[in-house]
């Protein structure tokens, strides 16, 4: 915990090595990357089954045979939560699963989850020293899932080892994965964790967020399950702020706080005909089908559905609302950005996995308004058509309009998933937080601490808007700072 981006020192030189020289690093670059095994498009997109189907053991230990073992890793300095990813992909290529899954245990509460949805060809796998020699990188997430996935399957999990109990409670506020990550590493060192969650269920944006064929519900648990062990507790339909206060998480003995409620507050363009029926955000959309079962048999929440359905974004919400959305049973299943392929920000094997189950892809268009019938529903989208002009401060070209080039398409559903805010439920409720002007909680970049000493915050709720694995980051680099300012 010293330094959370630095990979685990306790590794076996000697088996180390043997593996080193079992192959020569040119035998080793000529490895062809192995390729995920995959649902038929066909077949999936009438079910909510997993459309990755996980690698076999044998797969494994041939993919980590590419693994070169670098001296200076840079795979480990491209992960916000400090992974040892040489230890555990050579744990793996001797056969050592149980001991792979261990080493990741080490550095991240979730490991199985960010197997699947971390973006780690723009992290870990993009450091890879594969790439510098024009080849693949190592498949470093499908090697993570497949090692969490084996001792779960098998039998062989085991929680994390803690430190005898210090007799300190901290509290932390959202059960998403910054929240998780924040509670593993202080079960670790040895508080008593409690961890309060405004929803029915444990999980955060791992449940209402992500569609069960990205990221099935059972690992999630699994997952939640094992920080239950490590002595986690969980408090659902709680919310802090409105169920309880900040000073009465005082009067319960908490001395640190960490806010991780994350940003469930949805963005709208405010154009014309936003308001009619038929058109919602990505939020609600998902958080219905998700979390409260619509459109599945024994639930009985109520979700709009249409044949003609358009998603309006690019990036993995929209992707997840759009192939969700065919899954509910629409016909035509359009995603509209305003943008082009190439800016567009959505994970490549979720845009190749949409484009495969049929989805349309409407790339440098904008809506610019929603017409509705006599029943005051959604009936017709009108698109601007738009070019790539100048970039903007992110670097990406900005889109502008093609003077009169304007057409109307038929819809009878609108997802908008074009962003989120922060939840402003915890920050409105204490008095004396520092909070910028997007709603976001103001901390130290370093030590994650806010204006008021003992509340720490991480995430969506700081960062307005970030993926799984820069949130548990977040987690990590709280836990430490409380840690020490806890320790004094």
């Amino acid at each position: 915990m010293d330094n959370v981006t630095t990979p685990s020192t306790s590794r076996n030189q000697q088996w180390r090595e043997e593996l080193r020289r079992s192959l020569s690093p040119k035998m080793r670059t000529a490895i062809p990357r192995v390729k995920m095994p995959e649902l038929a498009p066909d077949y999936r997109i009438t079910c909510n089954d997993e459309v990755n189907q996980g690698i076999t053991k044998e797969m494994a230990m041939q993919e980590a045979q590419r693994c070169l073992d670098c001296p200076n890793p840079q795979c480990v300095t491209g992960c916000p939560v400090g992974i040892d990813i040489p230890g555990f992909i050579k744990n793996i290529e001797r056969g050592n699963i149980e001991e792979a899954a261990a080493t990741l245990r080490q550095t991240s509460a979730l490991p199985a989850v960010c197997g699947r949805v971390c973006p780690q060809e723009k992290q870990c796998e993009s450091r890879c020293i594969h790439l510098k020699m024009q080849g693949q990188p190592v498949a470093i997430g499908y090697l993570e899932r497949f090692a969490s996935d084996y001792v779960r399957t098998n039998g062989l999990s085991k929680p994390a080892q803690c430190a005898p109990s210090l007799g300190v409670k901290v509290a932390v506020i959202g059960s998403g994965p910054c929240g998780l990550s924040f509670a593993g590493d202080m079960s670790k060192l040895g508080y008593s964790v409690t961890v309060f969650e405004a929803l029915h269920e444990i999980g955060g944006v791992l449940k209402y967020g992500i569609p069960e064929f990205r990221l099935p519900n059972s690992v999630v648990d699994t997952e939640i399950d094992a920080l239950r062990q490590m002595g986690v507790e969980f408090q659902k339909d709680c919310i802090v702020g409105k169920t309880i206060t900040y000073d009465d998480l005082h009067q319960m003995g908490f001395k640190g706080i960490f806010v991780a409620s994350g940003a469930g507050l949805p963005r709208f363009m405010n154009i014309p005909g936003e308001n009619l029926g038929g058109v919602m955000s990505s939020n609600e959309y998902l958080t219905r089908v998700n979390l409260m079962g619509a459109g599945r048999e024994g639930y009985d929440t109520p979700v709009m559905q249409g044949k003609r359905v358009a998603i309006i974004g690019g990036g993995n919400t929209a992707m997840d609302s759009v192939r969700t959305a065919l899954r509910m049973g629409a016909e035509k299943a359009m995603l509209v950005y305003r943008r082009s392929d190439a800016e567009m920000p959505a994970r490549a094997e979720e845009v190749k996995h949409a484009r495969e189950e049929g989805v349309e892809f409407l790339t440098l268009h904008n809506p610019i308004e929603y017409l509705g019938d006599e029943k005051g529903r959604v009936c017709t989208m009108r698109l601007q058509q738009m070019q790539l002009g100048e970039p903007d401060a992110s670097g990406r070209r900005s889109p502008v309009p093609i003077e009169g080039a304007i057409k109307d398409i038929p819809v009878d559903l609108v997802i908008v998933s074009v962003g989120v805010s922060p939840n402003p439920i915890v920050p409105n409720s204490i008095t004396g937080l520092e909070v910028s002007k997007r709603g976001t909680i103001v901390v130290d970049e370093t030590s994650m601490q806010s204006s008021i000493t003992d509340i720490y915050a991480g995430g969506d709720i700081v960062r307005g808007g970030a993926t799984v694995i820069l949130a548990m980051g977040d987690g990590r680099r709280a836990a430490q700072h409380m840690h020490q300012a806890l320790s004094k």
